[in-house]
């Protein structure tokens, strides 16, 4: 499990590209901010996570379980999932507006599905600087 990474994976590297390529800036998993998102947008108020189905138990084909040791890894995925729910509350208690991408969105997609789904993202993200502007 040492091998496994929690920043950098593909998926999070479709998105930030996409995104990047929209105009969008942003910054990475800051240390401060619960749940380290992957994605902050502080002009926006805004966080995306991008979440493995396997390790956060999405229920896709991606996240398959694992046939032995069944106990360890359902606690494993339980955890995860708390933890991402616990996360996603605290953000939107300090005034956070938190969306998660999962991996099966952006994985062995075509183009025009993975652009569509970062259009919607996009118009996610600045549909917050009205948001944000009115609420300051």
């Amino acid at each position: 499990m040492s091998r496994i990474r929690s920043k950098d994976t593909t998926p999070e590297m479709v998105v930030r590209e996409g995104l990047f390529a929209r105009g969008f800036r942003y910054r990475l998993h800051r240390h401060d901010l619960p749940g380290r998102p992957d994605l902050i947008f502080p002009r926006y108020r805004a966080v995306i996570m991008v979440h493995g189905c396997f390790w956060h138990g999405h229920g896709c084909k991606l996240a398959h379980k694992p046939l032995s040791n069944t106990d360890y890894w359902d606690s494993k995925i339980e955890r995860n999932r708390r933890n991402g729910a616990r996360a996603r509350i605290e953000l939107e208690n300090i005034g956070w507006r938190v969306m998660v991408i999962w991996e099966c969105e952006v994985r062995k997609r075509n183009e025009e599905e993975i652009a569509a789904r970062l259009d919607g993202v996009s118009a996610w993200i600045r549909e917050g600087a009205a948001i944000f502007k009115a609420g300051s």
